[in-house]
């Protein structure tokens, strides 16, 4: 064990609680809802155009490929 366990709470109010953390996750989880994936697939949504870079969440801009394989890619 840890000496110092992780505080969530904290984690969550510093950086995840954030307006811009927010709409950030509210993009990722409305293309899930586009393309239609639920959670624990082993599948994510990938922006053929970041987000980051100017890319839209229209759907010819999404297409869903492996966790492993979007991870690899990140931001490029």
């Amino acid at each position: 064990m840890p000496k110092n366990p992780r505080d969530y709470r904290r984690e969550y109010e510093t950086y995840h609680g954030k307006a811009d953390q927010i709409k950030k996750r509210a993009a990722r989880n409305k293309a899930r809802r586009v393309k239609g994936l639920k959670n624990g697939d082993g599948k994510e949504v990938d922006h053929k155009k970041a987000l980051s870079k100017g890319g839209a969440n229209s759907k010819k801009n999404l297409r869903v490929v492996s966790k492993k394989a979007n991870r690899k890619k990140y931001n490029k």
